[in-house]
C-alpha cells in the first residue's frame, strides 16, 4: 500500500502529463500480472470495476467519526485539521501521525478483499468496525490514499484516460486499442489483464453495462454551426433525462447518464422495449409525455421531475404522469457494435428496427414487470418507445425555421449532427452540437451549505457553488431559490450526512451535488476565490444525470464574461 501510495504522491508533485504517465507506467511494470490490474484500478479513483454498480456505502461523516475513534481528536481538533488542508486524505494523514504505524500492514493486494467486505457489512455499526480495524493496520500516507479511494476523489491528476496511457505504455500498446477495450468492458482492471497478455483485440461490448454517452458542445447560433457542417440532421433538444437502454432476448436495462439501472423508474418502457425486434442498445430520450395530443408532445421537465429518484412507482404517478422514450441513435444491433458506421449508416439501421409497429411484449421478463398494468395505465395504446423524428438544413436560415418550429413545440432547441460522424463514446466534440436560445446556465456543484430564514430557519436550503479549476474547485456564487420544499428537505438530510466541517450556521459539505443553475450575467468579483461571480443567480434543477466531473469550468465561466464584454462594446 505504501509504494501505491508514493506512486500517487509522485504523480501529484508534477503537473507534466507525460511525466505523470511515466511515473504510473513504471508502478504498474514493477507488479506482477496479477497485482497490476487491480492497481491500475485503483490509480483511477475506481474502488470497483465500473460495471459492478457497486458502492462502498461510505461518506465522509463515516470516514471522519472513524478517524476520531482511532485518535482520539475532538471534533474542533478535526474540523482545524480539514480546513488547513481542504482535503480529507491529507487531514487523515495528518491527525494519524505519531499514531498509525509507520509501514502500512496492507498491501495494494490486500484492497481488493477489504473493499468487498466494506461493501458486504451487514450493517453500519459492523461497517464502522470494519473500517476502524482497515485505518488503524495502514501507516499515515497509506492512510491517506485509502481516504481518497473511498471518496472518489484522489486529487493527482490521474483520470482514468492518463492510466489507460500509462497501461499502454507499460506493455507497449496501442493507446487506442486500450481504451476501446475499457470502453467496451467498463473495467480497467479487466483492460489491462487483456494489456499485459497482448488480448485486447479480443474485448466484446459487456451488454447490461452502459457505455458512455456522446456528447454536444453548443452552438451560439445558427450560423456558428454552419462554420462546422454543410449538410446536418436536425433534431428538437428535448428537455428530459438521456437514457441508454440495453435489450436482449426481452430481457431489458435503462441507464442514466450516470451510468445508473434506472429501469425500474420507469416501468412502462420496459415491455415496449422487449418488443423490438432485436437486440439492441440505443440511445434517447426519456420525456413526460402527453398521450392525449395527436401525435403527441413532450411535457416540460417539471413534469417529469415528480418521477425522477423513485425506485417503485405508484400506479396514481404511472396514471398521471406517462413517459415516452424518443430514440435518436444505435449502438448495437443484432450483436453487432456499430458505433464506428458513420450517423446517416446508423440512422438507416434504426429505421428499419422501426419499421414495424411495435406491440408491447407479455413474455417473461417484459410481462413480469409491467403487462399487468399497462392496459390501464395506457389506454390509447400509444407506444411508449417512439423514434426522434429529424430533418435535415442545408443553411443557417433553414436553421433558424426548424428552430421556431422546435420552441413551438415546447421544446429546447435543436441537436445539430454531423452525418458523417461516428458514435464517440464519452467524448464531447463538434460533431454534435446543441443550439439555445435561453439566459445562460452552468452545471456546478455544491460546496458550502447554509441554514435559511423565515419558514426555512431549519433546513440547509442556501448554496454555494463551484466550477472546476484544473483538479481545485472554486466557488462562483450563491443560490437559494429554485428547489421545492420537498426537495430541499430532502437535500438537507443528505448534506447533514455528507458535512465535512461544520462552522455552525455554515457546512462544508462533500462535493457531490450538481445543480444546473441560470443567471442574468457574469461579474468580476473578489468574493469568491474563481474571481467571477453570477449575478441573480437561481437554480433551475438537481442534475442528478450528472457527475462531479461533468460540471462546468472556470474557462466556460470566463467565455460567458468574454462574450458579454464583446456584444457590450458591440451595442456601444
Amino acid at each position: 500500500m505504501d509504494t501505491f501510495a508514493a506512486t500517487c504522491e509522485a504523480a501529484a508533485a508534477t503537473t507534466k502529463k507525460t511525466e505523470k504517465t511515466r511515473i504510473v507506467a513504471d508502478y504498474l511494470r514493477s507488479l506482477g500480472p496479477t497485482t497490476a490490474p487491480r492497481a491500475a484500478q485503483f490509480l483511477a479513483g475506481q474502488v470497483f470495476p465500473v460495471w459492478e454498480e457497486r458502492t462502498l456505502q461510505l461518506g465522509g461523516a463515516q470516514l471522519w467519526r472513524a478517524i476520531a475513534a482511532i485518535t482520539g481528536k475532538s471534533e474542533r481538533e478535526l474540523s482545524a485539521t480539514y480546513r488547513r488542508y481542504g482535503d480529507l486524505g491529507s487531514a487523515a494523514a495528518d491527525v494519524l501521525r505519531g499514531i498509525a504505524p509507520k509501514l502500512s500492514e496492507l498491501s495494494i493486494a490486500d484492497l481488493e478483499a477489504v473493499f468487498d467486505n466494506l461493501a458486504s457489512a451487514r450493517d453500519t455499526v459492523a461497517r464502522m468496525a470494519e473500517l476502524q480495524e482497515i485505518l488503524s493496520r495502514l501507516s499515515p500516507l497509506g492512510a491517506k490514499y485509502f481516504v481518497k479511494l473511498i471518496t472518489g476523489d484522489m486529487r493527482i491528476g490521474l483520470k482514468e484516460s492518463l492510466v489507460e496511457e500509462a497501461v499502454a505504455k507499460a506493455w507497449g500498446r496501442s493507446i487506442e486499442q486500450v481504451q476501446r477495450a475499457n470502453m467496451l468492458l467498463g473495467d480497467l482492471a479487466e483492460t489491462t489483464r487483456l494489456a499485459i497478455e497482448n488480448r485486447l483485440s479480443e474485448a466484446r461490448l459487456r451488454l447490461f453495462h452502459p457505455i458512455g454517452f456522446m456528447l454536444a458542445s453548443p452552438a451560439a447560433d445558427s450560423a456558428e454551426a454552419f462554420e462546422y457542417f454543410e449538410h446536418a440532421r436536425v433534431e428538437d433538444k428535448y428537455d428530459g433525462i438521456r437514457a441508454q437502454a440495453h435489450t436482449v432476448d426481452q430481457r431489458v436495462r435503462i441507464f442514466s447518464r450516470t451510468r445508473d439501472d434506472i429501469t425500474e423508474s420507469f416501468p412502462e418502457l420496459v415491455p415496449w422495449l422487449a418488443a423490438l425486434p432485436r437486440s439492441a442498445v440505443l440511445d434517447g430520450e426519456i420525456l413526460a409525455w402527453d398521450f392525449d395530443e395527436p401525435g403527441g408532445r413532450a411535457l416540460p421537465f417539471s413534469s417529469l421531475q415528480k418521477r425522477l429518484g423513485r425506485k417503485r412507482v405508484s400506479r396514481t404517478l404511472l396514471r398521471d404522469i406517462p413517459v415516452a422514450y424518443v430514440v435518436f441513435d444505435v449502438l448495437h444491433l443484432g450483436g453487432e457494435l456499430i458505433i464506428d458506421e458513420t450517423l446517416r449508416v446508423r440512422n438507416e439501421r434504426l429505421n428499419l428496427l422501426f419499421a414495424t409497429p411495435l406491440v408491447p411484449a407479455t413474455g417473461e421478463h417484459a410481462g413480469d414487470r409491467q403487462s399487468p398494468l399497462f392496459a390501464e395505465e395506457n389506454p390509447h395504446d400509444s407506444p411508449r418507445v417512439l423514434r426522434a423524428p429529424a430533418w435535415e438544413a442545408n443553411s443557417p436560415a433553414e436553421l433558424d425555421r426548424l428552430f421556431e418550429q422546435a420552441q413551438a413545440r415546447g421544446n429546447e432547441g435543436l441537436m445539430i449532427k454531423d452525418l458523417n460522424s461516428p458514435y464517440l463514446p464519452g467524448r464531447r466534440g463538434r460533431s454534435w452540437l446543441k443550439l439555445k436560445r435561453e439566459l445562460a446556465t452552468l452545471d456546478v456543484i455544491v460546496t458550502a451549505v447554509e441554514y435559511g430564514h423565515g419558514k426555512r430557519a431549519k433546513v440547509l436550503s442556501d448554496y454555494t457553488f463551484a466550477v472546476r479549476d484544473g483538479h481545485r474547485l472554486r466557488n462562483v456564487g450563491k443560490a437559494y431559490t429554485g428547489l421545492t420544499d420537498v426537495e430541499i428537505a430532502k437535500m438537507t438530510q443528505w448534506f447533514l450526512a455528507h458535512t465535512l466541517t461544520d462552522h455552525g450556521w455554515v457546512r462544508e459539505v462533500e462535493p457531490k451535488i450538481v445543480l444546473e443553475v441560470a443567471f442574468n450575467a457574469v461579474m468580476e468579483s473578489d468574493r469568491h476565490d474563481s474571481g467571477y461571480a453570477l449575478r441573480f443567480p437561481r437554480i433551475v434543477r438537481l442534475r442528478d444525470d450528472k457527475s462531479a466531473d461533468e460540471i462546468d469550468t472556470i474557462d466556460r465561466v470566463r467565455e460567458i464574461f468574454e462574450r458579454q464584454k464583446r456584444r457590450g462594446s458591440a451595442a456601444s
